[in-house]
């Protein structure tokens, strides 16, 4: 498998994106994104900067401060991982919390912020070879990725599962708490008029809810292998 191709992951949040990206970029040899911890990013810039009072943000005021971000990717022998650094900062375990769960979403909304972050996303994308999540990765930053695929769950589920990832850090949530920030990200992303979530036609759908880490992998690698021998 010497060509390389580009592999766009889209999908509603905690349907576990990240962890397959994260493991198919590892099988492939691949440069793995995390968009959505770029958006993460800028949410606690904006979080740290008080830009957002009584739980409103300061739309203006973070778009004006945009060329004061600087967000990059490190990696972590520890965790073998890369870990999101903010200014020069490393921001990884930050940026997980409810908190800023809670914003990125409306964050995500400002065009002015998205046309930062898919510039650098493109950008990282020119050798191929990159297997990248978000939530709009195939319809605006790789349309002409090879592999596309759609990731999602019922609601009810993906709360579950972030329910259990919070209080497993020591995070102070309710279950109610965290289905209905699931709730409110899947509105605020699939209705924003800025590059919404979509399924595309083209893109492979997979619904996670009653499978295994180990059976979503599984079939990522043969999706992942057959648009290779393709491309």
């Amino acid at each position: 498998m010497s060509k390389k191709i580009i592999i766009a992951i889209d999908g509603h949040s905690s349907t576990g994106k990240s962890t397959a990206a994260k493991q198919l970029a590892v099988k492939l040899h691949y440069v793995y994104v995390d968009t959505g911890a770029m958006y993460r990013a800028v949410s606690y810039f904006a979080l740290s900067e008080n830009l957002i009072e009584s739980g409103q943000l300061d739309r203006e005021k973070l778009v004006e401060r945009l060329p004061e971000i600087k967000i990059s990717f490190v990696y972590n022998k520890e965790t073998d991982r890369a870990d999101v650094y903010l200014n020069g900062k490393n921001i990884e375990k930050e940026i997980r919390t409810l908190e800023v769960s809670s914003i990125v979403s409306k964050v995500a909304e400002i065009s002015e912020v998205r046309a930062k972050l898919v510039e650098q996303q493109q950008a990282m994308g020119t050798e191929k070879g990159i297997v990248m999540d978000g939530r709009d990765i195939g319809s605006v930053v790789f349309p002409e990725a090879e592999l596309k695929v759609f990731m999602t769950a019922a609601p009810e589920v993906r709360a579950q599962r972030r329910y259990v990832e919070l209080v497993e850090r020591g995070d102070d949530v309710t279950l109610d708490e965290v289905l209905k920030n699931v709730i409110e990200r899947d509105h605020i992303d699939s209705n924003r008029e800025d590059s919404p979530l979509i399924q595309l036609s083209e893109a492979k759908l997979l619904d996670t809810s009653n499978m295994t880490r180990e059976e979503q992998f599984e079939l990522l690698v043969s999706w992942a292998k057959e648009a290779i021998e393709k491309a």
